[in-house]
């Protein structure tokens, strides 16, 4: 076997050639800055938002921290998406929903917008609930502040140290305020902030040739004339109803070309704005057509279907009932989910097998959990079963352990 020499010259050294004042370098001599190995700036934090565990897309909470574990896996409302919730009878269980999405928008320094409602509305958002935990570390926190004051002698107080201290409290209140999902309680009201943290956009007279024009030329010049890092929730209750629009407004031409000019301001600002629209389904059922385009145009799909209410049933069930044990007071059905179709999606864990699921409205939680039937009455079997499982367990007996 030949071996040839291969002669490869090499007339000049690496450096050399990547000096723009050598002749023969590839770049050019004028205008051309060193190489210098820089780290990538982080992008700044938005409050309310964050990266989606799937795919990282920008995400932000609906307010209810269960509505947020069953949105496909992302833990929270992807921006530039909107959700159509339906619900049926005369309950207004959908309304809480939008409530605690724009209490949190509000908490969160969001731009909120509401449609068709007035400021009666706005002033009925729930406050923040402070739990007893919350309550302990405060009054904790206090009495060690009273205490080191006293150690301290007075000559010192007016030292740096309690400026540090001070700084110390403000660096915690911005942990505070960076929480994604806040606990609201409907027992309380929310404290509204001064200026403008709220956009009440209302319904044009009947003799307009349609309601919706406006809602959008309002909410498309807020977001052209707002920084670009704002983010912007729109929350549209009760869509169609009676009482807040004219009656010609649910004529397709009017509210489908309504969805449709939402749907193309929420993919021109995918990173900016959000939407959540409730509508009445006695009303405006699901097996028409108008219903089922208005959810074609939307990116996610809920159903409340709450329970017929029995006064008999409700008076036992709270004579029995603990305080960790609530019965639920509808169905939820999911039937679409935004991004969902995207990298896989789902993970939620609710949900994903067909469960059904459920919702609990509380004074202080809107709560969606997987729904099961109790025991039938006369099973004792299943009856036994289901207070074993609730106590704990208990030993069996020795008629139960012989063969």
């Amino acid at each position: 076997m030949a071996f040839r020499k291969r002669n490869i010259a090499l007339s000049r050294t690496p450096e050399a050639s990547l000096d723009p004042s050598s002749p023969s370098s590839p770049l050019p001599s004028q205008g051309v800055a060193p190489l210098a190995h820089s780290s990538p700036q982080p992008a700044p934090s938005i409050p309310g938002v964050r990266p989606s565990p799937i795919d990282g897309r920008a995400t932000t909470s609906t307010g209810t921290a269960s509505l947020d574990a069953i949105l496909a896996g992302h833990a929270g409302l992807p921006l530039g998406n909107s959700i159509f919730i339906g619900e049926s009878g005369t309950t207004d269980y959908a309304g809480t929903l939008l409530r605690f999405c724009a209490a949190e928008g509000v908490v969160q320094g969001h731009k909120v917008h509401v449609v068709g409602v007035g400021e009666g509305w706005g002033r009925d958002l729930p406050g923040l609930h402070e739990g007893r935990e919350e309550q302990k570390e405060k009054k904790a926190k206090e009495a060690q502040e009273r205490t080191e004051k006293m150690k301290i002698a007075w000559r010192y107080e007016g030292l740096g140290e309690h400026g540090v201290a001070r700084g110390s409290s403000t660096s915690s209140s911005g942990q505070e305020e960076s929480v994604f999902c806040h606990t609201f309680d409907l027992a309380k009201r929310l404290t509204l902030p001064v200026g403008t943290a709220i956009n009440y956009i209302a319904i044009p007279p009947p003799s307009k040739s349609s309601s919706f024009v406006s809602v959008l030329e309002s909410l498309q010049q807020h977001l052209a004339s707002s920084p670009p890092n704002s983010i912007h929730r729109l929350v549209i209750p009760s869509l169609l109803s009676p009482a807040l629009y004219p009656q010609f407004a649910s004529q397709p031409q009017h509210v489908l070309q309504f969805l449709h000019g939402l749907r193309a301001l929420l993919r021109k600002y995918p990173a900016r704005l959000t939407a959540m629209i409730t509508i009445p389904l006695t009303l405006y059922p699901r097996s028409t057509g108008l219903v089922g385009w208005m959810e074609h145009f939307s990116d996610g799909v809920l159903e409340l279907s709450p329970f017929p209410y029995d006064p008999i049933q409700a008076l036992a069930t709270s004579a029995g009932a603990t305080k960790d044990e609530e019965r639920p007071q509808g169905m939820l059905a999911v039937h679409k989910l935004p991004v969902f179709h995207e990298k896989g999606g789902g993970g939620a864990g609710l949900g994903d097998a067909g469960e059904d699921l459920a919702f609990t409205v509380s004074r202080r939680k809107f709560t969606i959990a997987k729904f099961s039937l109790p025991p039938v009455e006369g099973d004792t079997e299943a009856q036994q079963g289901a207070a074993h499982d609730a106590g704990g367990g208990t030993m069996p007996k020795k008629e139960d352990l012989e063969f």
